[in-house]
């Protein structure tokens, strides 16, 4: 379990059986810093199960360079094709086991969740959710897939759920609450998020 503590590591992870993206930041009372975000490719294999390892063993790789804390994990969402479906879960289930591995809790957020903690709006687009972080974080570098900042998001998502600091906890219903609160840390941004 995670103690409190003023400082803490949180991985992000966008689950795929073709591209995984992640993020890691560093939480620092109600600061956030970017560490590292970045894709594990899988397109040069055809074996489902080759990929899996590939995912596995990556993850593992990036715990132990990281230490964190957590592990935020986008849920599968679901979609018209079942197989589909089928691959991103067994893509979710072999990530999370790798953070059960390393004794690592892990906690889950929809995609509409995750959308609606980063820029407002349950519907926004992944352009959009990038163009957010890119302001929170403030780095400009732009990923070469959109699936690196995908995984940066659900960190982020994780860290915005249950803000500590000073040895007290609190948990925002939605991005207006954060805003109203954390003015310092989105400059600029409150009054672009009206409805």
């Amino acid at each position: 379990m995670l103690n409190e503590k003023k400082e803490r590591i949180i991985m992000g992870i966008d689950p795929g059986t073709a591209v995984m993206g992640y993020g890691v930041i560093l939480e620092k009372g109600n600061k956030t810093e970017l560490l590292s975000l970045g894709v594990v490719k899988m397109t040069h294999l055809d074996d489902p199960f080759l990929k899996l390892q590939r995912i596995f063993e990556k993850t593992v790789v990036l715990i132990d360079q990281y230490k964190p804390d957590v592990l935020a994990i986008e849920a599968p969402f679901y979609g018209k094709n079942i197989q589909v479906l089928l691959k991103l879960g067994r893509a979710q289930g072999i990530a999370i086991a790798a953070a059960l591995s390393r004794n690592i809790s892990v906690t889950e957020y929809s995609p509409r969740k995750i959308k609606q903690s980063i820029t407002g709006s349950g519907n926004a687009t992944k352009e959009q959710v990038a163009a957010m972080l890119q302001r929170l974080l403030n780095f400009k570098e732009t990923p070469e897939f959109l699936d690196a900042t995908d995984g940066l998001a659900v960190a982020v998502c994780h860290s915005f759920q249950k803000i500590t600091s000073g040895g007290k906890s609190k948990t925002y219903s939605g991005w207006e609450s954060f805003v109203s609160d954390n003015k310092t840390k989105v400059k600029g941004l409150a009054a672009k998020v009206k409805k």
